[in-house]
């Protein structure tokens, strides 16, 4: 089956001293922005939290997607919706339960969705996927941009998919870690919808270009 493929850089990649003009040389070749939300606790880096994202959302329409790696996020979700952020994934290796995060969650009006760790196996958040509106397969170890892609992570997409397809959900599958050009039609042949890319897209000449190289190479369809 055919399934729409999206881009969602992250701004991890991106020159902060510049975040604006950053987001505006992607120009109308998304709609998603990667926002990585770390503590120094879950993961051993430190980035961004709600002011950042308030910043942001007054200079962009585009959908804020926060990845919460954080050890409570339930302590963050209104702060992050009232910052304006459109979602939210959190760690299932952080809210084993994540149904309380989840209501709260939607009860602030945002989108749930849940992350799993590559030694963390998809079947941990099986019970849970009618709470999503995403699902995110980790393919690199979390924590900082510029990882090399995990290959050994690819059937996790693909068995994730047969999880929320076998339940008609509309869940997209999201990946992130390491994604770009060279790999972008294996992990959506695999059954992913939302492909996060940060240095691939950032660290380039031309941002634009490079969104459009990387969608063009998932759907195998000249952008």
């Amino acid at each position: 089956m055919k399934r729409s493929i999206r881009i969602a850089p992250s701004i991890l990649a991106a020159d902060f001293a510049r975040l604006a003009d950053s987001v505006d040389g992607l120009g109308s070749t998304v709609e998603m922005l990667h926002v990585d939300v770390m503590d120094g606790h879950f993961v051993p880096n430190i980035t961004v939290g709600p002011p950042v994202v308030q910043s942001l959302r007054a200079a962009t329409d585009h959908y804020l997607d926060c990845h919460l790696m954080i050890t409570d996020p339930m302590r963050y979700v209104d702060p992050l919706a009232e910052a304006g952020a459109d979602g939210i994934t959190v760690h299932i290796e952080a809210a084993p339960d994540p149904r309380p995060v989840a209501k709260r969650a939607h009860a602030a009006g945002i989108d749930f969705g849940l992350v799993v760790n590559p030694p963390t196996p998809v079947a941990s958040i099986e019970p849970y996927l009618e709470l999503c509106s995403m699902v995110l397969v980790m393919t690199v170890h979390p924590g900082f941009g510029g990882q090399s892609f995990i290959a050994d992570m690819v059937p996790k997409i693909s068995r994730l998919r047969e999880m929320v397809d076998s339940r008609g959900l509309d869940a997209d599958i999201q990946v992130d870690g390491g994604i770009g050009p060279d790999n972008a039609r294996l992990v959506a042949d695999a059954g992913a919808t939302v492909l996060v890319t940060g240095t691939s897209v950032f660290r380039t000449d031309d941002a634009a270009a490079a969104v459009r190289l990387i969608s063009s190479n998932a759907t195998g369809e000249e952008q």
